[in-house]
């Protein structure tokens, strides 16, 4: 027994190293720009073929924009003349004289501030939430949902006891409406439709059906007849003097349209996480709830973070649908402000339509950004 044991130490030492390993070659320098260019846009006939065309594409639409948009602009008017003069570009003076209509609708003026507060103080908060790196962000995520909502509701909607006279929802419009049902819904959406993956992944029959007809039924109709439905049929299940609002109707076709998307995003998630994690909870003795809590859906809204993004951004563009049950968003402002016939033009609604087509891309394409720099900061964390 004693020699077996002595030979099997023996042969232990053939796997250790008896030298220093050899030194590894330096790694390779970072290649140039020129070089950079040449393998990501020129490696090989098609990737050569594809990037001329696109140049080609690109050189063709470029100049034309680029006349219209700045070089034969009009940037400074009183009123629409100069834009109605033959050669002239977008008529950015237009924005600028209605930027104020665009931004609150028909909010009152002397009130505005109310808006700017809110908006002011939601940005901050936001910003404090989304970084990962900031302090106390228990404390931003408390702020942001719980005493948020009750200031933005006080200081938009007014409250006379605090000297602030009511503002009705039938003049809120603009920029901020629009942010307000994206946020409304993005902030409902995703708790709500992890509890609707939740639920139809549940081993109760009763829970996991209803679940799943309701995301089934909203996810095969089109947003605008839900928003229809919500507009029409809510105030039937309330007593009159209860009936939601205007604009809390949209509000919640909304917030429940982008629940039934979200839910399968996170099913998605869900159903990706290996049975061993599952295992590996239940050795470790968590309940089934803690296990959900702590090791499940932690991997899981890791694992579809960008398609949780991609239905925020989807959810951002189709706030311009509730313009058809009657709310004054940021796409309706500009259809209205066109019709101004101070400054009636040509080039009128084209420049709106890019002003606007510019406010969502920013929004947009910041969202996207921030979900890149979300994912690389996670997965560096788990290299780590």
């Amino acid at each position: 027994m004693a020699r077996g044991a002595a030979s099997g130490e023996r042969e232990g030492f053939l796997y250790l190293r008896q030298a220093p390993a050899p030194p590894r070659p330096p790694p390779a320098p970072r290649a140039s720009l020129p070089e950079r260019l040449r393998e990501n846009l020129f490696h090989g006939w098609r990737a050569s073929l594809l990037t001329l065309a696109c140049l080609a594409l690109a050189a063709a639409l470029a100049p034309p924009l680029l006349r219209f948009l700045v070089f034969d602009a009009v940037w400074s008017a009183p009123d629409g003349e100069a834009c109605r003069a033959p050669g002239a570009g977008a008529c950015w003076a237009f924005i600028w004289r209605k930027l104020p209509y665009f931004i609150y609708g028909a909010y009152p003026v002397g009130e505005r501030w109310r808006v700017d507060a809110t908006m002011l103080v939601g940005a901050a908060l936001a910003f404090w939430l989304l970084r990962l790196s900031a302090p106390r962000r228990g404390l931003a995520a408390l702020l942001f949902f719980g005493a948020y909502p009750i200031l933005a509701f006080v200081l938009l909607h007014g409250a006379p006891a605090l000297g602030l006279p009511r503002v009705p929802t039938e003049l809120w419009g603009g920029v901020f409406v629009s942010l307000l049902v994206a946020v409304v819904g993005m902030v409902v959406s995703l708790p709500l439709g992890v509890l609707l993956a939740l639920g139809r992944r549940s081993r109760l029959p009763l829970l996991s059906l209803f679940c799943a007809g309701f995301i089934e039924i909203v996810r095969g109709v089109p947003m605008i007849t839900v928003l229809f439905m919500a507009n029409t049929m809510l105030p039937l299940f309330v007593p009159e003097n209860l009936a939601p609002d205007r604009l809390l109707r949209p509000l919640i076709g909304v917030a429940l349209f982008a629940s039934a998307y979200m839910a399968e995003v996170v099913r998605g998630g869900l159903a990706a996480i290996p049975r061993g994690q599952y295992e590996a909870a239940a050795a470790l003795g968590l309940s089934a709830a803690q296990a959900q809590r702590f090791v499940v859906l932690p991997q899981a809204l890791r694992a579809v973070i960008p398609g949780v993004v991609n239905t925020f951004i989807s959810l951002f563009k189709d706030t311009t649908l509730v313009a058809v049950v009657g709310v004054f968003d940021f796409l309706r402002t500009i259809d209205a402000a066109r019709l101004d016939p101070v400054w009636a033009g040509p080039t009128i609604a084209a420049t709106g339509y890019a002003f606007a087509a510019l406010f969502y891309f920013t929004f947009c394409f910041a969202m996207s950004r921030y979900s890149r720099a979300l994912e690389g900061r996670l997965s560096h964390g788990r290299r780590r």
